[in-house]
């Protein structure tokens, strides 16, 4: 393994990228790509500013231990998965309240911290501190698979604790944690990729066992996407437009456009005229968004409902189908009809 670990080094100094994060030692930084990272391409982070814009407006721990939750989704807009900025903000505070403000170096410590799993510690400790402990991640799944030529599918609990036995030997058998890490991972991004990896530009294809990479990893069956109907209503006003406020688990505090209230089985023919269909996809379901015109009065609305100036609307929190509809409503003033 020492060999193998040796050749990832040398060809990460050799061809490895230079990302913002790769620059620094700062574990709230690294700590910030990665949980950025978590089901988020590098190519969003970056082109897309989200990185560099988070640490001018939250540069610390402190900063975004102090900050209004609501400022803090409203920066995550367009990521998804808010739950990592809830998360990530919570860890901030208890590396403030707990740890003194200093981030841990300990990786049993780390892996107590809030929203922090086996691959985020392992990520922080190595990339931040140099310590060498494993990370696995889809891409450095599928290196170690096709290295070892190794069906067992990677998400069992077998194949899991296979690759974590191997990554854990690859980085301790490294010179340099934080370098062999970044490789791993690296080589999956761009050579070892699904599909039809480029074997010819493999820094270690004199390791590889893999006889068919291709078909390599393996999964488990993926369950079927679930059809999921979503109706909402549009209701503007001279002051601006009626929004409503998350609260269930997954988009507390965000704001989206009021649901219409329809019953269980609703009668569409007798459903308000359709202004706006999307369609969009979050985790195991496919999303029908239907936009309909307001059939609600005017004032009493429940405690969870606000009409939002227009000029505040930019500022508030909202998750991305919901301001992709919005911008089309306001653009067509609300003339918009699906025929």
């Amino acid at each position: 393994m020492p060999r193998l670990a040796a050749d990832f080094v040398a060809w990460f100094r050799r061809e490895g990228r230079d990302y913002p994060w790769r620059q620094t030692h700062d574990p709230y930084s690294v700590l910030v790509s990665e949980i950025m990272l978590q089901q988020t391409q590098i190519a969003t982070v970056l082109d897309r500013g989200y990185y560099t814009r988070w640490l001018e407006r939250f540069p610390d721990f402190q900063s975004l231990a102090d900050a209004p939750e609501a400022d803090v989704l409203k920066a995550w807009e367009g990521l998804g998965y808010y739950r990592r900025a809830r998360n990530l903000q919570k860890l901030a505070g208890t590396v403030i309240r707990d740890h003194g403000g200093v981030f841990p170096r300990d990786p049993e410590v780390i892996r107590t911290l809030p929203g922090i799993g086996p691959y985020t510690a392992g990520a922080v400790a190595s990339f931040a501190f140099g310590l060498p402990e494993p990370i696995v991640d889809g891409n450095v799944a599928r290196v170690l698979s096709r290295l070892w030529n190794d069906d067992t599918p990677v998400d069992s609990t077998e194949g899991q604790k296979k690759l974590w036995e191997r990554a854990t030997a690859l980085v301790r058998s490294s010179e340099d944690a934080r370098v062999f890490n970044s490789a791993l991972m690296e080589l999956g991004q761009r050579i070892c990729r699904p599909g039809a990896p480029d074997c010819g530009s493999c820094p270690v294809s004199a390791h590889c066992q893999a006889k068919s990479p291709g078909d390599l990893p393996v999964r488990k069956p993926r369950p079927k996407l679930t059809e999921v109907t979503e109706r909402v209503v549009f209701h503007r006003t001279e002051e601006g437009v009626l929004l409503e406020q998350e609260t269930g688990s997954r988009r507390t505090g965000l704001w989206k456009l009021p649901a219409l209230d329809h019953g269980d089985e609703p009668n569409e023919k007798a459903l308000p005229p359709v202004l706006l269909k999307m369609t969009y996809g979050i985790t195991r379901y496919r999303v029908t968004l239907w936009v309909h015109e307001s059939d609600l009065t005017e004032g009493g609305w429940p405690d969870t409902h606000r009409v939002v100036p227009h000029d505040e609307l930019t500022r508030a929190a909202m998750p991305s189908p919901y301001r992709k509809a919005l911008e089309k409503l306001l653009a067509t003033e609300g003339d918009f009809r699906l025929e």
